[in-house]
């Protein structure tokens, strides 16, 4: 598994960028194309991405820099830190659609955004974003908050096996 892995932990920095832009286009795809308006939490998920593209895009230059080799493998662990909090905010979200526990309350909201809402909006209306809790997608019984949730678990372990390798090179 290891060889396998080899040539994504050697540029782990670059694949979490790759990623980080994947996910993000994914979301916004979902949103022009599908139609999906993004509730609070799914636009707090995409913070996350945001912030883990732009700590790839400095890492990448980070370590190529005089002195830049030695913060190898802290920048690994930054990931998956980054990647770690977005699994958390991924399950908060899942759980909230599952109604295991209740979503924020600025996150209540209902239905989607459409030319109705906007001129309401023109005429003093405030625009109410989909509700948090309820999935407004699923693929094998999870939601797009489901899947986020795996696929930054797993890219949270990369990134520990990608620091821990950068750890045994020294």
């Amino acid at each position: 598994m290891t060889n396998l892995l080899h040539p994504f932990l050697e540029r782990w920095r670059l694949c979490a960028v790759v990623v980080a832009v994947a996910m993000l286009a994914t979301a916004h795809a979902f949103e022009r194309f599908g139609g999906y308006a993004p509730c609070m939490l799914c636009l707090r998920q995409r913070e996350v991405y945001w912030a883990i593209l732009a700590l790839g895009l400095a890492f990448m230059i980070l370590v190529r820099m005089p002195g830049g080799p030695r913060w190898r493998a802290a920048t690994c662990w930054v990931l998956a830190l980054g990647f770690a909090a977005s699994c958390g905010v991924a399950v908060y979200h899942a759980g909230a659609e599952w109604k295991f526990w209740p979503g924020p309350q600025t996150c209540s909201g209902v239905g989607t955004f459409s030319i109705e809402d906007m001129r309401a909006m023109l005429n003093g209306a405030t625009y109410k974003p989909p509700s948090c809790e309820d999935a407004a997608w699923r693929l094998a019984g999870l939601s797009m908050a489901g899947w986020n949730a795996l696929i930054s678990l797993g890219l949270a372990g990369v990134s520990v096996l990608a620091a821990i390798r950068e750890h045994g090179k020294r």
